[in-house]
C-alpha cells in the first residue's frame, strides 16, 4: 500500500489540468480545520469554498465499479467501510461549514467533471451572490 499514491493521481491531474486551461486556480491537498472534521480535498477553491475530492472506485466503493477483494476480506471489508464512513463525514462537515463539496469517481470523464465544477464555482462566485470581486 506504500505505492498507493494519495494525490497526483491521473484523474486528479488530468481534471486540475483542464481547470487550469479554464483559467481556474485552486489549492491542492489542503486540509481544512473544520468543527469536527479535519477533511484534506484533492482540490479546494477558498474564496468560492468549494472542494472537490477525485474518488478511486476501489478504495471509496463506487457503486458501478468498486468490488469487495476476494483475499483478506477481514482486513478490506472494514477499511473500505471506514473510507466511505470518513467521506460521509467529510461531506457533513464541509456543508455544516457552508463549502460546496464535489465528489468525482475516476473514472467519470474529466471534460463532464470539470464543467461540473466549474458550475459549481461560478454559482458560489461572489458576483453572483452580490458580493465584490476583484
Amino acid at each position: 500500500m506504500a505505492a498507493i499514491k494519495r494525490r497526483d493521481t491521473g484523474p486528479e491531474r488530468a481534471i486540475r489540468s483542464l481547470l487550469h486551461a479554464a483559467g481556474k486556480r485552486y489549492r491542492v491537498d489542503v486540509r481544512l480545520a473544520l468543527e469536527g472534521a479535519r477533511p484534506r480535498p484533492d482540490i479546494v477553491f477558498s474564496r468560492a469554498r468549494v472542494a472537490v475530492f477525485v474518488d478511486g472506485c476501489f478504495w471509496h466503493c463506487c457503486p458501478e465499479h468498486g468490488r469487495q477483494p476476494g483475499v483478506n476480506d477481514g482486513y478490506w471489508g472494514p477499511k473500505l467501510e471506514r473510507n466511505v464512513a470518513r467521506d460521509r463525514a467529510a461531506n457533513e462537515a464541509l456543508a455544516a461549514a457552508g463549502w460546496t463539496v464535489i465528489r468525482v469517481w475516476e473514472h467519470e470523464p474529466p471534460d463532464e467533471a470539470t464543467q461540473r465544477i466549474i458550475a459549481a464555482l461560478d454559482a458560489a462566485s461572489p458576483a453572483s451572490r452580490g458580493g465584490r470581486t476583484r
